[in-house]
């Protein structure tokens, strides 16, 4: 980057400063009007922040109720192995 500033003053000086007058110059009137368009763009990465943090939290919640009833379904399965299930009343005896 700054080989290539040195390439352009070093090719033609006079509009190298030019265009630094020019952004000196136009910075002042271009930051006001600049300012809505960065604050919307903050506020859209706010929002979608905001969005997948509760997508996320969503997701969590549904993979620990996955995780919670395949564990569910191994000390079972494990208990029907061992007999322990033939030896406890069933829903359907109540």
């Amino acid at each position: 980057m700054l080989q290539s500033l040195k390439t352009a003053y070093q090719n033609n000086p006079t509009r190298t400063i030019a265009i630094g007058l020019g952004v000196v110059v136009l910075t002042p009137v271009l930051i006001p009007l600049l300012k809505p368009l960065a604050k919307a763009t903050v506020k859209t990465g706010v929002i979608l922040y905001e969005k997948s943090k509760t997508t996320l939290a969503e997701v969590g919640e549904v993979l620990g109720d996955i995780v919670a009833e395949a564990k569910t379904e191994i000390i079972a399965e494990q208990a029907e192995k061992m007999g322990f299930l033939d030896s406890l009343p069933s829903e359907s005896d109540n």
